[in-house]
Formats: structure tokens, sequence, C-alpha cells
């Protein structure tokens, strides 16, 4: 693949990991692609038909010089070690997880011949699984690398940047701690917004009455149909950041409750929500969160 990677291993084909060896195959059709995950999702991988290899085992990807995890963030971390004693020659590791302190952590046991640079595309849809993957999910979407100390040196960095350039996305360094700040805020919070909020909603009208929702709930509660065992993961390896978002939350929704009746709160809080939701409109191609 040019300058990035000859022969690339994908570990974990849901929808970010199906999404990107489509998109590697899109852009890439001489690549060898080789690919692992377990039980149905790895018969999912293979109605694909994207790969030239599969298999359950790390192993299988052992010969690969560039490798993405893609797994969820503590499978990710977990796999790290065991992934550095089944590589024998030297290779490049990314990840695709949404928070990052914890996989960087675990990429310190890394052997000296295996590289690691964290990455995080900012995409994804509210359906999981291969069968939602699609090579132009991460087009014009913003991709966060985060090197650390198991990344051996700038030439490796530069790599992982050409590898997202040419899935489609736009590459941005970002160190750890500011990431998983950040994203606590702008996925992670809006993730369990959204789910509480259908979940509030749900219970209190039940089956008969949820049929009158109009468009402003389904739009606003889209993410509610997101799996919850990925968020068990995230907000497992990054509540210290996401506790101070929803206290953040918390405390507006406090304040509004207090000022129904006057509405000094609603329309401070409606006009800067205004504002801020025109920047996100303008800078953001789509609404895609993971």
């Amino acid at each position: 693949m040019g300058g990035v990677a000859r022969r690339v291993g994908v570990v974990g084909i849901g929808l970010i990991g199906g999404s990107v060896a489509l998109a590697i195959r899109r852009a890439r059709p001489d690549a060898e692609l080789v690919g692992v995950d377990r039980g149905p999702a790895l018969e999912r991988a293979s109605a694909m038909g994207v790969f030239d290899r599969l298999g359950s085992e790390l192993s299988t990807v052992a010969s690969s010089d560039f490798i993405v995890l893609a797994a969820p963030v503590r499978q990710n971390a977990a796999l790290l070690p065991r992934l550095g004693e089944a590589l024998r020659s030297p290779a490049l590791v990314t990840d695709t997880g949404s928070t990052k302190r914890v996989v960087l952590e675990a990429a310190r046991s890394l052997p000296p011949h295996v590289s690691f640079v964290g990455g995080h595309p900012l995409a994804g849809a509210a359906r999981a699984g291969a069968g939602a993957a699609r090579a132009d999910l991460f087009e014009g979407r913003p991709w966060l690398l985060t090197p650390c100390d198991a990344t051996r040196g700038p030439a490796d960095l530069e790599r992982v940047r050409v590898f997202v350039a040419m899935l489609g996305a736009q590459p941005r360094v970002i160190d750890a701690e500011a990431h998983d700040r950040a994203i606590a805020f702008l996925s992670h919070l809006p993730q369990l917004t959204a789910s509480a909020l259908m979940h509030v909603v749900g219970c209190a009208v039940g089956e008969r009455d949820i049929s009158l929702a109009g468009p402003g709930l389904a739009d606003t509660t889209r993410l509610a149909a997101s799996p919850p065992a990925i968020w068990r993961d995230i907000c497992a390896t990054n509540s210290d950041a996401i506790v101070p978002a929803l206290d953040a939350l918390i405390e507006t929704l406090t304040r509004l409750r207090g000022d129904l009746s006057t509405g000094d709160v609603i329309a401070e809080v409606f006009g800067s929500a205004g504002r801020w939701r025109g920047i996100v409109e303008r800078s953001t191609a789509t609404d895609e969160d993971e």
C-alpha cells in the first residue's frame, strides 16, 4: 500500500472494523487484507467478501505489517500484550477506540519491534455490526491520532496519517488526556443523554402512545439504538471525564426545572444552544457520532 503497508490486519470486524476493511479494499484492491473475529461476527465478515483470509486467533495477523484493532476498548487493551507476542517481525499497530488512555497504557508492554499509534475515527452509526459497514463511513470525518511512548518515531505517526487519509478521513493529532476529556462532552455525553431520554419517555408513555412521537423525538434519540456492550467499555475507561460532563448537564436541567414559570433560564439556554448548534452545522458534514 505504497508507504503505508503491504499486508493489513483488522482485529474486530463490526461497524468500524468492517468499514475500515471496505475502505481499504476500495482504495487499494491489491492489498492483502486479513481479519480476526469470532462466532457469528466471523461469519458476517466472511459474507462481506473483502478479506483474503479470516481467522479467530491473533496468529492470523502475525504476518501483517499494519494492524488495526477495532474491538471494544477494553478488548483492544487486553489484546495488545498478546499481539506483541504474536508479531515476530516489525509491525505498526493502531486502534479505533473511543477512549485512549487505557489503550496507550497497555501499549507500553509492546516489544521494540512493534510500534503503536492510538486512533479514533469520529464516525459511526446508530446500528452496530458488519452489516452496517460502509466504505465511505470515514469520508471527510476527523480521525484523531494519539502518539505515545510506544510510537517508535515520527515516521510511524506519518504512516498512520497516510493510512487514515487513504480511507478518506482527516487525521488530527491530539494528546490522550485532551482527547478523553473532549470526547466525553462531544460523544459520550450525547450518547448517554439520548439513551436516558428515550428510556424516560418510553417508560412514561408506554407502547401505545409512543407511536404519537414526531420527528423531534426521533431525531433527538437516534443514538439510543446503540448497543450497550460497546458503551460499557467506553464509560468504564473514561468515567473520570464523563462524570463532570453529566454533572454539567444535570446542573443545567436543574436550572431549567426551577425556571419553568419565568422563562429566564430557558431563554438563556435556548439562545446559547442555538448559537452552538449553528457552529456544529457549519463545521460537520454529517451528524454521525460513535
